[in-house]
């Protein structure tokens, strides 16, 4: 049986801006529908992606800012940076960790460091290694996005 993770909700406190940061992000519009005053749904896909997004309102009871830990795979670390920030999306400097841990905590969209003998570093992973070099950004409520640089899937990808 194949299960697909296909549809995350996000919970954001204005509709219209969350929607136009999104597009701005180059995410593609699929779906705004809003068949009643209380109720209103809109529904993107990031570029490449086979998961979407869908916020609005009506759909989730969860405090806007609250999803933390959203991670896009990428496979040119600095080139999706320098994509977003080319689309006004603001992004941190690219990094990664000391001793190569895959693990990283959320805590208002930024990365941080929880396990111990952690230590966030400047730059793309050193020797390029697959799953090592991220970047962040939120969304104007502060939902929290990680890139993280994939050039090698581990098996069963």
């Amino acid at each position: 049986m194949d299960l697909k993770l296909e549809l995350l909700v996000l919970p954001v406190s204005d509709v219209d801006r969350a929607k136009a940061f999104y597009e701005k992000a180059g995410f593609r519009l699929d779906v705004d529908k809003a068949p009643t005053e209380d109720w209103r749904a809109v529904h993107l896909t990031p570029p490449g992606s086979e998961a979407s997004i869908i916020f609005g309102k009506g759909l989730t009871s969860a405090e806007p800012g609250s999803a933390q830990g959203l991670y896009l795979m990428v496979s040119d670390i600095e080139a999706a940076r320098e994509e977003l920030l080319g689309r006004g999306i603001e992004v941190s400097e690219v990094f990664h960790d000391a001793r190569g841990l895959l693990f990283h905590g959320h805590t208002g969209g930024t990365v941080t460091h929880d396990l111990p003998g952690q230590e966030r570093l400047a730059g793309r992973h050193p020797e390029g290694a697959s799953y090592g070099s991220y970047a962040t950004f939120s969304d104007p409520d502060g939902n929290g996005w990680v890139l993280q640089e994939i050039t090698e899937r581990l098996p069963g990808r």
